[in-house]
């Protein structure tokens, strides 16, 4: 079984589309819902189905993505951002190369060239640091901040990071490959989201460094 789990906060604009394209590809999945919202977000996906972990008051980006990962049922878990921004069409596609694949973790790159939704200096900054990345582990990486993977969910049992503050995506992605896990990716497709944006340049350029950092030099 698949489990696709998303973490949400007042997205009571998209979830609904969102769940209704999960299902469109994938109908058997789990569809796990880690939510901190205010308004209707909650209640909305409870009535079509999602299973729904409250969250609130809201811990923050990191631990509401711990817990979506370690709460998955599927043997895969492949996550996506509520907001419409990602391609559900791509959910069988990466959660095929870790079941039929061998990967343990496949990242959904946005990066094939600059996507017309997302701002200049989001782009070179995502650039920049999958350079930097890349330079340091020893082979090419293209989007270190993807929200869209697939994870082994074996491998997430084994797992330790640190899931507080911004950028987690970073560690997720570099700690498999620092531990020698299986590791591949693929370019997707990526829209204006519905909905604003509630990301802090400054605060995820910092934590993104430190988590490059704390992946090469673990302790």
């Amino acid at each position: 079984m698949i489990t696709v789990a998303t973490i949400t906060m007042n997205e009571e604009n998209a979830v609904g589309k969102v769940i209704a394209d999960i299902r469109a590809v994938v109908p058997d999945a789990e569809i796990l819902i880690v939510d901190s919202s205010k308004d209707r977000t909650p209640e909305i996906a409870s009535a079509l189905g999602a299973t729904v972990v409250r969250q609130f008051p809201p811990r923050g980006y990191g631990l509401a993505m711990e817990t979506a990962l370690r709460s998955g049922r599927g043997s895969v878990v492949v996550t996506l951002d509520c907001d419409d921004t990602y391609p559900a069409e791509a959910i069988p596609v990466l959660a095929g190369m870790v079941e039929d694949g061998g990967f343990d973790l496949v990242d959904g790159s946005r990066l094939k060239s600059k996507p017309q939704a997302m701002p200049w200096l989001n782009y070179w900054a995502n650039k920049g640091f999958a350079i930097i990345a890349s330079v340091c582990f020893g082979r090419r990486l293209t989007d270190l901040h993807s929200g869209m993977r697939a994870y082994r969910k074996s491998m997430i049992d084994r797992l330790e990071f640190d899931a507080s503050g911004p950028a987690l995506p970073v560690e997720l992605l570099l700690k498999p490959i620092e531990l020698g896990f299986r590791v591949g990716a693929i370019f997707i497709s990526y829209r204006e989201r519905v909905g604003t944006s509630t990301m802090q340049p400054l605060a995820s350029a910092w934590w993104t460094a430190r988590r490059i950092f704390s992946c090469l030099f673990p302790r």
